[in-house]
């Protein structure tokens, strides 16, 4: 784990791009919400950055996160997100316990989420695999109308989340986060829904992603440094 004076340091620092990034698009900095992405951190990490002015975390795995958000109960005003897959036998744990769900994949788990907590609905994005990769979950582009028809009275569908292929820069994944941003808006108008949120950019490509509209970009690395083995 870094030092605390360390993660404040990088913490301020991301800040700061995320700022300037936001002023070259004509954007208000404000708009956009810095997920950290803590998997694997120890819960000394979360408190440090918290200190330093993070609210929003991501996590991958929902027993991880239980044990993180116990620890750290007396933050009251924690805000965590799933950034990871979720299956849907963790639906129940996953509904109480995260203000965000960034990938939604299916309707069997929306109606697993929608079992467990009907109301209010759980607030999730759908996740797009905009490269085709086998190795990632997400559903292709042209099922996403579709995913929003069905799943529309389970959960609160709140917009998209992608993670663009490996790029040797982070000026190639521009194109991705181009689509995806277009792909909201034309899944808005046709679905009547107020997608509002587009999560995507992490460590490597985040400027860019708010350059294209990012409102939520999911950062570790350089905030926490390397993730412990």
């Amino acid at each position: 784990m870094l030092s605390e004076h360390e993660i404040r340091r990088r913490f301020a620092e991301v800040t700061d791009r995320i700022s300037a990034a936001a002023r070259r698009s004509s954007r208000d900095p404000g708009a956009i919400c810095l997920v950290l992405a803590s998997k694997t951190q120890p819960p000394d990490a979360i408190l440090a950055a918290y200190r330093a002015g993070a609210r929003h975390f991501g996590e991958n795995y929902v027993q991880e996160a239980m044990a993180k958000r116990t620890r750290l109960h007396e933050l009251a005003d924690l805000r965590w997100h799933l950034i990871g897959h979720l299956q849907s036998n963790k639906a129940r744990a996953a509904a109480s316990m995260f203000d965000l769900i960034h990938s939604l994949d299916s309707t069997r788990l929306a109606h697993a989420l929608h079992k467990v907590h009907p109301r209010p609905p759980a607030r999730v994005l759908l996740e797009i695999n905009l490269g085709a990769e086998a190795s990632k979950h997400g559903i292709p582009p042209g099922d996403a109308e579709r995913l929003i028809a069905e799943v529309r009275d389970q959960v609160e569908v709140a917009g998209l989340m992608a993670i663009p292929p490996p790029a040797p820069s982070a000026e190639r994944c521009r194109p991705y986060f181009s689509r995806l941003r277009e792909m909201r808006d034309t899944l808005a108008a046709r679905s009547g829904l107020h997608l509002g949120e587009l999560s995507m950019g992490m460590t490597d490509d985040f400027e860019v992603a708010i350059e294209e509209g990012a409102t939520i970009v999911r950062v570790g690395r350089a905030v926490f440094g390397e993730r412990p083995a």
